[in-house]
């Protein structure tokens, strides 16, 4: 389920809001969207204690992909007409986008302006005809709450120090989010990298401190699981060794309480570690059952796409890119996954089938090329709901900007009849 876009949508994604007004599935209308085609403390780590008030595989060449596992786009008629094909065909008569003008963006996709190297992101529960999102800074530590027609609004600010690709990295929301209104960040101090816990109108408090720091692999992702625990994908802090130091919090996919002990079920009670072997993890993601999380990563000679398996090494990618496009965030729409590539100002898009391995060659989408549109470098996605994704753009990073960067950004999958057919 994968495609190129110019103001059309396939298979088919496509906004449901434009300004104030809601466009339903019936209306048949196409919008431009963003192109689609988861016990105890260590010794060594720090637990703090607070008051808890709430305020190596590279494709080969396979078999042509099967119905289930390669859908082709359909492309609707809009504005005079398409010519349906190949993804990133020619269109007649598309009706443009006007550039942006100052902060104010006219492309529907976007939902938030004018902000500075957004990084973390993490949607925020709603009904879809209002889609919001928590945008982190990561030079800044700032938190803006974004959401379509509006200005973004100050939410928290947490202190960081973005030497290096340190900073502010990862949000996620509380496991409880709607009854306690708490969001955790993983944030890089002068001294470490740590998980902390944001009640808005509240000082940011440590939950889990002492994660090693580096002049480089500070990066770090946070997601939350169904069953009510974080999971945090941890930088290597400028030492390889440290991925596979079972005595380090380095190079780590961890998996945490609210409260930054090991949650219950771990593969080994009482540890914090979940998975070893990160170097420079870019996004953490799973699909909307939970059944399976992935984790991206940038371990130097190639990028790759790890499926996390409780208590595995992480060794063997499910996917590699060896042209290194910079991945960082990902999100999983059940049957492909949408990886951001940071460096490559593009959008990569991976086939899943069934039984949840990559079955096929990633498309290249949101690459300014073939009438596909292009916001530039594209880092942190987060879902809003099975069907809706958030992501924030890095171009103030090393970039080409425009005028209303940085921005955050909708991904929406179509619930018409014509986005789920299969070729």
């Amino acid at each position: 389920m994968i495609a190129t876009v110019n103001r059309v949508a396939y298979p088919a994604f496509t906004h449901v809001r434009l300004g104030s007004r809601i466009v339903r599935k019936s209306q048949r209308k196409w919008l431009r969207p963003l192109a689609l085609v988861a016990g105890g403390c260590l010794l060594l780590s720090g637990c703090a204690q607070f008051d808890d008030t709430v305020a190596e595989q590279t494709y080969a060449p396979a078999p042509q992909l099967t119905p289930q596992a390669g859908p082709k786009p359909q492309l609707p008629d809009i504005a005079g007409g398409s010519d349906a094909g190949t993804p990133g065909g020619p269109r007649t008569s598309p009706t443009p986008v006007p550039p942006p003008q100052g902060c104010k963006d006219f492309d529907p996709a976007v939902i938030g302006t004018c902000m500075d190297t957004v990084t973390a992101i993490a949607g925020l529960p709603g009904d879809g005809t209002a889609p919001a999102a928590l945008a982190g800074e990561r030079k800044s530590g700032r938190i803006l709450q974004v959401v379509a027609g509006k200005d973004p609004a100050p939410y928290a600010t947490v202190a960081v120090n973005a030497t290096g690709d340190g900073g502010l990295t990862g949000l996620a929301l509380s496991p409880s989010y709607v009854e306690d209104q708490l969001v955790f960040a993983y944030v890089t101090t002068a001294t470490d990298n740590r998980v902390v816990r944001i009640a808005k109108g509240q000082e940011p408090k440590p939950v889990l401190v002492g994660i090693p720091k580096g002049a480089t692999g500070n990066h770090g992702a946070i997601v939350t699981d169904p069953k009510g625990a974080l999971l945090v994908a941890t930088g290597d802090a400028g030492n390889p060794a440290n991925a596979a130091d079972p005595n380090s919090l380095a190079g780590k996919v961890l998996r945490i309480d609210p409260s930054g002990k090991a949650a219950a079920g771990n593969p080994t009670a009482g540890s914090l570690v979940y998975a070893s072997g990160l170097h420079t993890p870019g996004g953490l993601c799973g699909s909307a059952d939970g059944s399976r999380f992935w984790v991206t990563d940038r371990p130097g000679d190639k990028d790759v796409m790890y499926r996390l398996l409780p208590g595995r090494p992480l060794t063997v990618p499910a996917w590699t890119w060896p042209d290194k496009p910079g991945v960082a965030g990902c999100a999983d729409f059940s049957d492909f996954l949408v990886v951001a590539g940071s460096t490559a100002a593009n959008l990569q898009n991976l086939p899943v089938a069934p039984d949840g391995s990559i079955s096929g060659k990633p498309t290249v989408s949101n690459d300014g090329k073939s009438g596909s549109p292009t916001y530039g470098r594209v880092a942190g996605i987060s879902m809003i709901s099975p069907d809706i994704a958030v992501s924030g753009t890095v171009n103030k990073d090393g970039g080409t900007t425009v005028s209303s960067d940085d921005r955050a950004l909708l991904i929406t999958r179509s619930q018409s009849p014509a986005g789920n057919n299969k070729d």
